[in-house]
């Protein structure tokens, strides 16, 4: 009996082992497919860039843009592809901390050697960052530069865990690069590489910040929220400096700063949001496990950003390109300010849930799963992110949507 106990032990040794390499070949091919488009057929669509915040998100039928059917391999067809829309979404999270990495991470080669190896000819070396941007970040909090170095490896590990994953069972993958084609900034410390995402003209949501201090409202029960730096939700803001003309002045420097905390915690608040939603759809309890692991990293990332947003200095500025006005309120005065939004209540506070019959609950929100995956892109939308991007991506990513939004659990309720 004690060698039939260890025979099979051996056999499951061999077998994880087998499985680990058969990954890392897998996670290879991965790094190594960069050519890969989802939709051939899509590049002549008629969808215009900025047209997809109109898209009506009860109309949950394929789109006619949608080209041949792709592979799941031995993914069920749904978890594929909210499987694919979260890569997809990781990967553009990815670009987007690399560019406040280059300027405000620290400098050390970790981030960029990761980089390098997922996305063709991205420097290995940092840039050495850029001194005047880093210390307006640091305004917020001292160690903003570490957190902004660790977000974007954990951005970048999440994308590529789950396009190893995905190749393993088989299925297609999601590849962006031949979307990089934005501008870099021009300022010290910017690695000038095309990128998928613009971060000079947003127009920054912070209405999670009164959100996640509401005691009775909750976007899932229809409820809205005033935005926090009102200013900041109007018009198109830089949250990187464009070129170092934008640090000759440091009051305006400091307002470049402050767009860029906020906007930290819009990205993260999005993820938070996101994979709650979507593991509600999946069928296989890994699949489950996967979104629930990776998911409860978003939450830690938005928590630590919504704390280090309540310290943005009180400045206003007028941007010397645009002439458009940003104005950072002191956030412990009126109209918000008192007991439920002070700046250093950034742990949810307990709001209604599911219906307001029951009591409040400290809960992410929204979690409703319904049009999450295309209300997560009809949110990084509006946002400026993706101002100048093509036609063929904006395509490329509503059919992405589209298609996890059409996963369905079996007798989900």
């Amino acid at each position: 009996m004690a060698r039939k106990n260890q025979a099979a032990v051996e056999s499951s040794e061999a077998t994880t082992l087998a499985t680990e390499q058969s990954v890392n070949s897998q996670l290879q091919r991965v790094i190594e497919r960069r050519s890969f488009l989802k939709r051939a057929s899509i590049a002549g669509a008629a969808l215009a860039a900025g047209g997809l915040l109109a898209i009506d998100l009860k109309a949950q039928q394929p789109s006619a843009l949608n080209g041949p059917e792709e592979n799941s391999g031995s993914l069920a067809k749904g978890d594929a592809a909210i499987l694919r829309f979260l890569a997809a979404a990781e990967i553009i999270e990815s670009d987007v901390w690399l560019q406040y990495q280059e300027l405000a991470g620290v400098q050390d080669d970790e981030v960029s050697k990761l980089a390098s190896q997922l996305i063709p000819g991205y420097p290995a070396q940092p840039t050495g960052g850029n001194s005047g941007y880093t210390a307006a970040v640091k305004q917020l909090d001292e160690d903003m530069d570490q957190y902004i170095h660790d977000n974007t490896e954990d951005e970048l590990s999440h994308e590529v865990f789950i396009n190893a994953y995905l190749a393993s069972k088989g299925a297609d993958t999601v590849n962006l690069d031949k979307f990089r084609t934005l501008p870099s900034s021009k300022a010290t410390g910017a690695n000038q590489f095309g990128r998928l995402t613009n971060l000079t003209q947003l127009s920054v949501d912070t209405s999670w910040w009164t959100r996640y201090r509401s005691s009775s409202g909750n976007p899932d029960l229809g409820d809205s929220f005033p935005q926090a730096v009102p200013s900041l939700a109007v018009g198109q803001h830089t949250a990187i400096p464009r070129t170092n003309r934008d640090l000759v002045t440091a009051v305006f420097t400091q307002a470049i700063a402050n767009t860029a905390g906020f906007h930290f915690a819009f990205i993260e608040q999005g993820g938070t949001s996101l994979y709650p939603q979507l593991a509600q759809r999946v069928r296989s309890v890994e699949v489950l496990r996967i979104l629930l692991s990776i998911g409860g990293t978003e939450i830690a990332h938005f928590q630590t950003w919504h704390d280090k947003a309540g310290n943005a200095p009180n400045v206003s500025a007028i941007d010397p390109v645009t002439r458009v006005v940003v104005s950072f309120p002191d956030l412990n005065s009126s109209p918000l300010g008192g007991e439920d939004f002070q700046t250093n209540l950034i742990m949810p506070e307990p709001t209604a849930f599911l219906s307001k019959k029951f009591p409040a609950v400290s809960i992410i929100r929204p979690t409703a799963t319904q049009g999450a995956a295309m209300g997560a892109l009809r949110a990084l939308t509006a946002d400026g992110l993706f101002i100048g991007q093509s036609q063929e991506f904006f395509a490329y990513l509503r059919d992405l949507a589209e298609d996890a939004d059409n996963a369905q659990r079996p007798n989900a309720v």
